[in-house]
């Protein structure tokens, strides 16, 4: 998996979204110059595009899904604190091309945090993804086991949704438990015990809990940093900060076991996948079962 899928095209020209603290917008208004370069570092996550993430290996997106502030088309946009040039309409045809090129694959699109959303705009994402994808959406009340290899795509979410609306559309949902705590200090990470402090529930960790008549387990071992450590590194980033933390993260994921068991791991996202031996790595995790 990749965590925030779509950060490798924010946009340089893009207004802080509306979900951002009045401090982060007050700033950026105040020093564009200086602030919004901060911004873009810190925020993008990716640099591969949709289809080369999926011809990488991934296989579940994480989609966050936004509408501008006085917008007043439909359009809607991927966000991670400022908005993308692209919109959701196009990524999504962009992933039916490769599917329809690919028909033995699964895709799983996790679609969150739809901020500034209304119900209309929400029967819109729906209706968008039923008309795009169509029979390869997974059907309801379907078992899992019994429906590979047939299944080609899957697309999930319930958070924020209007629950009637959603249950009746699409059978997946997402719970979200956000678990990192932002007053770490990521320079911890080169401290001996950078393993077991990088994967404690204290530190940043983010997991999701996919249902599907059975369940996914989906870990994101990406890190996050907070002010004092951008502060700090003035000339930092957060692909510098990941791919130091590469060799750690590296380790972790070989411990891992894939499986239904509480303690197994389903699916594993990360940032920058395109580094490293990542997809890879997760991959031969099912060497185990």
């Amino acid at each position: 998996g990749s965590h925030d899928t779509m950060t490798y095209c924010l946009d340089k020209t893009s207004t802080v979204s509306g979900n951002e603290s009045k401090l982060v917008k007050f700033l950026n208004k105040c020093m564009p110059c200086i602030v919004h370069p901060i911004i873009m570092k810190w925020s993008t996550t990716q640099v591969l595009t949709v289809t080369e993430q999926l011809e990488a290996g991934v296989r579940y997106m994480d989609f966050r899904i936004a509408h501008k502030a006085n917008d007043p088309s439909v359009n809607l946009y991927f966000v991670h604190m400022v908005y993308t040039t692209v919109t959701v309409e196009d990524i999504l045809w962009e992933v039916l091309r490769w599917l329809e090129t690919h028909p033995q694959e699964v895709v799983i699109l996790a679609c969150r945090n739809f901020d500034g959303l209304t119900k209309k705009l929400h029967c819109h994402l729906i209706a968008c993804i039923k008309e795009i994808f169509q029979c390869k959406l997974c059907p309801r009340n379907v078992s899992m086991r019994s429906f590979f290899p047939p299944l080609r795509m899957i697309h999930c979410n319930k958070a924020n949704l209007h629950p009637t609306t959603w249950r009746r559309e699409l059978n997946l949902f997402v719970v979200s438990v956000e678990l990192w705590d932002n007053s770490k200090d990521t320079t911890a990470s080169h401290s001996p015990d950078a393993k077991q402090f990088l994967f404690s529930k204290e530190y940043l960790m983010y997991h999701f809990l996919i249902f599907v008549s059975e369940k996914f387990f989906v870990a994101g071992i990406n890190l996050t940093e907070n002010l004092r450590y951008i502060l700090v590194h003035p000339f930092g980033s957060l692909k510098k900060m990941t791919l130091q933390s590469l060799p750690c993260l590296k380790i972790w994921i070989k411990q891992q076991y894939p499986g239904p068991k509480k303690q197994c791991i389903n699916i594993i996202a990360g940032d920058f996948i395109g580094n490293n031996d990542f997809v890879k790595d997760v991959i031969e995790l099912n060497t185990k079962i």
